[in-house]
């Protein structure tokens, strides 16, 4: 399903997830909201060493991982301490936590909305794709990317909004851009996010 290009630094972690219903049947419980915090209890913590370790996986390509471009794991930090943080949905809120506390960028992407074959590399110069519904575009160029059947569709900076999850999403493929530097760190994220999901009625498998 997933083909990953050689990288010296990358430890990438994909699964898919079945939901039993679709998201907008599914209210993101109140206990799953409450660890959108930074002091929540939570089985791993961020810190600056995993911070620089993840920029620094971006940067391998030539991409600048800083101001708006920052990695998505940064932007939800700031957004927790701000409270800016909403919830969007089961999907959305479950890796939004996980990110939040182990510090690492992650990917949802609706296997509805994406068609196969996915690959996981680093965006030519000059690739691009809209971000959010106003139609904001990115940068992609150097950025280690997901790509779909028709090009880009995700990252560790801002998912495409053409495979972002929505009230009708019934699986997900999620991505964890996990870093070489940060030794297992990757893997527990996968294994407490997928324990996540599945505590609120979802199934996962490795992709």
């Amino acid at each position: 399903m997933l083909t990953v290009d050689p990288h010296p630094l990358l430890d990438l972690r994909a699964f898919v997830t079945v939901f039993p219903q679709r998201l907008a049947d599914l209210p993101s419980p109140a206990e799953l909201q409450s660890l959108a915090a930074q002091d929540a209890a939570a089985p791993l913590q961020s810190s600056d060493n995993v911070r620089e370790g993840v920029r620094q996986l971006l940067r391998h390509g030539g991409f600048k991982p800083t101001g708006r471009s920052k990695p998505a794991s940064e932007y939800l930090l700031k957004a927790v301490a701000e409270s800016r943080l909403a919830s969007i949905n089961l999907a959305a809120d479950a890796c939004n936590v996980v990110s939040l506390h182990s510090g690492l960028p992650i990917s949802v992407v609706d296997l509805d909305r994406a068609r196969e074959p996915f690959r996981v590399g680093i965006a030519p110069p000059g690739s691009s794709y809209v971000f959010n519904p106003s139609g904001q575009s990115i940068d992609l160029g150097g950025l280690l990317c997901l790509f779909d059947a028709e090009g880009p569709c995700g990252n560790a900076v801002k998912d495409a909004q053409r495979t972002k999850t929505s009230g009708d999403t019934r699986q997900t493929l999620s991505l964890i851009w996990g870093t070489m530097a940060l030794p297992n760190r990757a893997a527990q994220a996968e294994a407490w996010y997928r324990a996540i999901l599945e505590q609120h009625g979802a199934t996962t498998k490795p992709a």
